[in-house]
């Protein structure tokens, strides 16, 4: 990789597209009912902006598991034309190679982005409470230490724009399995609103698993936007009760 290749990573919000009624109107998922067409020409307006075209990009089949591949340019355009053609039942991509722009679809989970560009590594994973509690994020560290042979103190993790806790309230399956997979050790991330119903903070979840996975604080940034609350930018699953678009996160290094 040569100093001049340059490191593209972002999330789109909810306007500057062509959709229109509950996915108005820059919708990037051809998961959610909207036309096929528009959502390729909402993703072509992104391309541009980015100067990152389509025939680049790599897209899962996000399915809230914990599943992790690497990509590499032969998966370039998965995934952009039909959904179904993503890297199947993958929540968690990663590459060391130039070109490539990592994409995943959010509205209201927590995306997470990964970067060691000591390695030239860079990678992306979508978690929601299925998936944190699967603890993909912390996945993605072992994989990159294990397989990849990446120090612990050279991975840098940012925590994107999501749903927080003032608007995402879940029940006691949900918070016995996130007590779980913290050893029950961290509990400011939740509060008791009602019986059996608790607001959840699911990116401190995620900081405390990168944390436990040995991440150090300093290399990790996390937003403070709330995808619920911030109605005039965001799509939001919850807030939109289901009928909504959704956003995009993305990495990639481009070459000069």
């Amino acid at each position: 990789m040569k100093e001049s290749d340059k490191l593209v990573v972002g999330f789109t919000t909810k306007n500057g597209g062509f959709s229109i009624e509950g996915y108005q109107t820059l919708n990037l998922g051809l998961h959610v009912q909207d036309v096929p067409s528009t959502v390729v020409a909402n993703r072509e307006v992104v391309a541009k902006q980015l100067e990152m075209p389509l025939s680049k990009w790599v897209c899962a089949e996000q399915v809230h598991q914990s599943r992790i591949a690497k990509v590499t340019k032969a998966d370039s355009e998965k995934g952009v034309y039909d959904y179904k053609e993503g890297i199947p039942q993958t929540d968690g991509i990663y590459t060391n190679q130039t070109n490539i722009l990592l994409t995943l679809c959010f509205a209201d989970c927590v995306p997470l982005y990964f970067f060691a560009p000591k390695y030239n590594m860079i990678g992306l994973a979508h978690a929601g409470w299925r998936g944190t509690v699967e603890n993909i994020g912390g996945k993605m560290i072992e994989k990159w230490m294990q397989e990849e042979g990446i120090p612990l103190h050279d991975i840098y993790a940012a925590i994107g724009p999501a749903i927080e806790a003032c608007c995402y309230i879940v029940d006691d399956k949900v918070i016995d399995l996130v007590k779980n997979v913290l050893d029950d050790q961290e509990t400011s991330f939740y509060s008791l609103v009602s019986e059996g119903q608790y607001a959840l903070d699911l990116k401190e979840v995620n900081k405390q698993l990168l944390l436990k996975a040995g991440v150090s604080r300093e290399n990790i940034l996390m937003s403070t936007l709330c995808t619920s609350c911030e109605k005039d930018v965001f799509f939001s699953h919850r807030r939109d009760q289901g009928k909504t678009g959704r956003m995009l996160s993305f990495i990639g290094y481009k070459e000069d």
